[in-house]
């Protein structure tokens, strides 16, 4: 099995279901969206809701992807950064507890944390602090972190600091690595366009969008976006929601229908479909297996609120990977 190395934004997620979007509208955050708001506008936010319906856990988005990755029976490890505090304590532990190698700097700032704001319609919009996590730079990389892994995943969130992720990229091809990257938000590929057109063109093997994403990577609807993204990396994977994905590598062009589920809250729908994956590609499966695979956590994670399953639900979907393998 290939093992796999993730670098992201470390933080603690507040998922909170609305009761009405006014919040939105009240703190300016397009439905939808991340931003990156400063620390009082996070209490504020914090604060106006602090009677709503919320749930904590470890979270940033290639954190999800490499606990899922973990959980799964994935060799794995995660750097980031997190403050000296017990928040910091409980990401590194829930992250442990799963079996991620943790390669964390501590700091002297308060750990990040992401309130996810969960409307009606299931649509989550992000508001972020990154507190420590953003004081994670290029200088805290050192090649020795990067031995023995095979795959580094990418959080798109990165690309504010575009020195770190070419720096993290330089290392994994030294080591011999594949790179994969997930473009995170139609907003962050919009401010950031000419920089993640140069990572990808660069050094990205395996691009994972969605269809917002993808059309501000392009200016294209999903179907001609697909080839062109194909384009600057070995493999394309373009999320569509609850019409299943599209994975591009060469003149090979995979359609992978998504699980019929009920959806309560699409938070972590991308980042959990990125471990199935990777999660097939480590084990060595054909690409329309790893989507089936990327198809189904996507699937399971969306019928719950939050990013994180539990230990029931991860072996229930073990004993489905190893039912679809069989079927094959």
């Amino acid at each position: 099995m290939k093992r796999i190395l993730g670098i992201g934004n470390a933080l603690v997620d507040i998922m909170t279901l609305l009761e009405g979007d006014y919040i939105l509208q009240e703190f300016n955050l397009p439905k939808g969206s991340m931003q990156l708001v400063d620390r009082e506008k996070s209490e504020g936010i914090k604060s106006a809701t602090r009677f709503f319906p919320r749930k904590l856990s470890s979270g940033g988005s290639a954190a999800n992807t490499i606990h899922g990755l973990a959980m799964l029976g994935a060799d794995t490890g995660f750097i980031g950064s997190i403050g000296r505090d017990e928040t910091g304590d409980f990401f590194e532990n829930d992250m442990k507890k799963a079996g991620v190698n943790t390669l964390l700097i501590r700091r002297n700032s308060v750990t990040g944390t992401a309130v996810a704001l969960i409307s009606a319609d299931t649509e989550r919009t992000f508001a972020t602090h990154l507190g420590a996590a953003v004081e994670l730079t290029a200088s805290d990389l050192k090649p020795m972190l990067f031995e023995g892994y095979d795959i580094l995943y990418l959080e798109g969130y990165l690309i504010n600091d575009k020195q770190l992720v070419e720096t993290a990229c330089r290392f994994a091809r030294e080591n011999g690595m594949q790179i994969a990257l997930d473009l995170a938000s139609y907003n962050v590929v919009q401010a950031h366009l000419d920089s993640f057109k140069k990572i990808v063109k660069d050094y990205v093997d395996i691009l994972f969008a969605n269809e917002q994403e993808s059309w501000e990577f392009t200016g294209l609807e999903p179907e001609k976006a697909l080839p062109e993204m194909a384009k600057l990396c070995e493999i394309v994977i373009l999320k569509t929601g609850a019409e299943g994905s599209w994975i591009k590598r060469g003149n090979e062009t995979i359609r992978v229908s998504a699980f019929p589920v009920k959806c309560v809250d699409t938070t972590g729908a991308g980042d959990l479909y990125a471990a199935g994956f990777l999660y097939g590609l480590s084990m060595g499966s054909g690409l329309e297996f790893c989507g089936t695979i990327g198809s189904l956590m996507a699937g399971k994670v969306i019928e719950i609120v939050g990013a994180r399953m539990d230990v029931e639900k991860f072996s229930e979907i073990i004993t489905e990977i190893a039912s679809l393998a069989g079927n094959k």
